[in-house]
């Protein structure tokens, strides 16, 4: 039994078992399986979408069976989630087949002796939601923390972090994004192509691509792109993968031709080849990372964008003073949480903790510390991440600038201003501006 379902069944019981990351454990289910287009569109959505919605079919799981989720055999709990998970959210599947293929899951999975668990189950869910005088079968508290946090599957304290930011309205809208398929975006290379080219090349292959507001190098795909190897123009290294958001950090440090640059978390080196494409290949690019191995994708992704400018120096970006006051700029696109990216990695939301979050920003802010030092008198830091937790974002940037009086915030260009709050920071809110949440922020240094 090798369908999709069976794949995602495996994949699941890596996630959940063995701590495997949502795209690896697709990967690797991949490897040696043989799916059209159709079964593995339904692979992937089984993979991510019961990643993301475990909370909500737990506690589906937790009304309907006689035992609770966390009470049940694990390979029984994925079987449920994967039936179940078809149920509420895949309405082009026809119930009976998701009832069906789940109860023939558990059998060919050594649980012959609880496949009447899983059709008692699901057809129990099915004959609530096709009565017309329940709402949904889903029953849900009423406390706004714990409602949400079941109807959306987020952990508690996220949604609570949430609500105090943003309140309730614009909390759903940030929960509904994030439990959307993730867009995806390319950004051409000008040394190699225009916009136009690209978006002519795509449409003459059958891809199509809409141009973004504010990001004169950014494409959106538009439906299913296949192998994004073979698509017109990768091996010609016309473009690269990367979401808009992050484009728009390159375009704030606005790094000009001759500049020495250094990048203090470059791998696997999306935004290392933007700044060199916005210098025109012109200059210096220290690329620093402390994996040595995932500095082997900068290497890659310099190679087939044919850049020269960017120099690859491994190592903990807290301990190069050799790079004292000799950059015109740096970016420190710093280690984070990644919660402005719920969407494309669904497993953080159960990995991430408020405790992580704290070590986090102490990291961010040693960072911040040591990689200032770098700066010219005059010259600018970048700080960005993927996340929108203040405590990673404004108060890294707050304590420092309290303890460095010759910084101050740097206004971003006019053509950013969509982005900017009145701090004078970017904020990229992903339910307001449809790509993932980022915060940046353009410091100057005004000499000692």
């Amino acid at each position: 039994m090798t369908n999709s379902r069976q794949l995602a069944f495996l994949a699941l019981r890596d996630i959940h078992k063995l701590g495997v990351f949502t795209d690896i454990a697709l990967d690797q289910v991949l490897q040696n399986a043989t799916l059209n287009r159709a079964d593995r569109a339904l692979l992937t959505d089984l993979v991510y979408g019961t990643t993301r919605h475990t909370r909500t079919l737990d506690a589906l799981i937790n009304q309907l069976g006689k035992k609770k989720a966390h009470q049940q055999p694990p390979d029984l709990r994925f079987i449920l989630h994967l039936g179940l998970y078809q149920l509420r959210y895949l309405q082009r599947i026809p119930p009976s087949a998701a009832v069906n293929t789940s109860v023939e899951l558990a059998k060919a999975n050594q649980l012959k002796g609880l496949a009447g668990v899983v059709n008692g189950v699901l057809r129990q869910y099915t004959r609530l939601k096709s009565n017309p005088q329940l709402d949904d079968p889903l029953q849900l508290p009423s406390q706004p923390i714990q409602r949400l946090g079941i109807l959306y599957s987020f952990p508690d304290w996220m949604i609570e972090l949430w609500l105090n930011q943003l309140g309730i309205e614009e909390t759903e809208a940030l929960c509904q994004w994030f439990n959307q398929p993730p867009t995806l975006d390319l950004r051409i290379n000008p040394l190699k192509a225009s916009i136009d080219t690209v978006e002519t090349a795509m449409q003459a292959a059958g891809i199509q691509v809409q141009r973004l507001p504010h990001l004169p190098q950014a494409l959106r795909f538009q439906g299913s792109t296949g192998s994004i190897q073979t698509l017109p123009g990768f091996n010609e290294g016309w473009w690269t993968i990367q979401d808009s958001s992050a484009q728009l950090v390159s375009h704030l440090l606005n790094p000009q031709p001759h500049d020495v640059i250094i990048d203090a978390c470059a791998a696997p080196g999306g935004k290392t080849t933007h700044l060199a494409e916005l210098m025109r290949d012109r200059g210096t690019i220290w690329a620093c990372d402390q994996a040595a191995s995932r500095l082997k994708k900068v290497k890659a992704n310099t190679q087939r964008l044919q850049l020269q400018s960017i120099q690859i120096c491994p190592g903990d970006s807290r301990n190069f003073p050799q790079f004292t006051q000799t950059a015109d700029a740096v970016l420190l696109d710093a280690p984070c949480s990644g919660l402005g990216t719920l969407h494309r990695r669904p497993d953080i939301r159960w990995r991430c903790t408020p405790t992580r979050v704290q070590e986090l920003s102490v990291l961010q802010s040693e960072l911040l510390t040591q990689t200032t030092t770098w700066v010219k008198p005059g010259g600018v830091l970048v700080y960005a991440t993927c996340t929108l937790h203040p405590q990673e974002n404004e108060a890294v940037i707050q304590a420092f600038l309290e303890r460095h009086p010759h910084w101050r915030i740097d206004a971003p260009p006019p053509t950013l201003t969509a982005f900017s709050t009145p701090q004078g920071w970017l904020k990229v809110l992903p339910y307001q501006h449809q790509m993932d949440g980022f915060f940046m922020v353009r410091l100057k240094h005004l000499g000692d």
